[in-house]
């Protein structure tokens, strides 16, 4: 569940970052201008994508499958490069950090339930 929220973190920020208008105009009339700096943003979004990491991680032990973490480590790298390489990169990167996450949950879930337990 913490990979799903660092995901949609990462999700909203990185929208941030790419000047998605209608999140950036409702952020404005929150009066939450301030949010869309890059001095802001930036280290945001590293923090994000560390936490999204961190939790990928941290369930791994849990289900004992190294793909999602993997995946998310990938994601985390094209999403955070894209925004100075090319954008619709980024975006790429940040569907692979939410499928990672919701790959993260289902191996979780089928952990928990009695008597299954994910192969690599």
């Amino acid at each position: 569940m913490k990979s799903i929220f660092g995901s949609l973190g990462s999700l909203f920020v990185g929208a941030c970052c790419l000047g998605l208008a209608p999140l950036i105009v409702a952020l404005s009339a929150l009066g939450l201008g301030f949010l869309i700096r890059d001095v802001v943003l930036i280290p945001l979004l590293v923090l994000m994508l560390g936490f999204t990491l961190w939790a990928l991680w941290s369930s791994r032990t849990v289900h004992h499958l190294d793909a999602p973490m993997y995946l998310g480590l990938a994601s985390a790298a094209v999403a955070f490069a894209g925004l100075w390489i090319y954008v619709p990169l980024s975006w790429v990167g940040f569907i692979g950090l939410v499928g990672a996450s919701i790959w993260d949950l289902v191996a979780r879930r089928a952990t928990a339930e009695p008597g299954n337990a994910p192969t690599e």
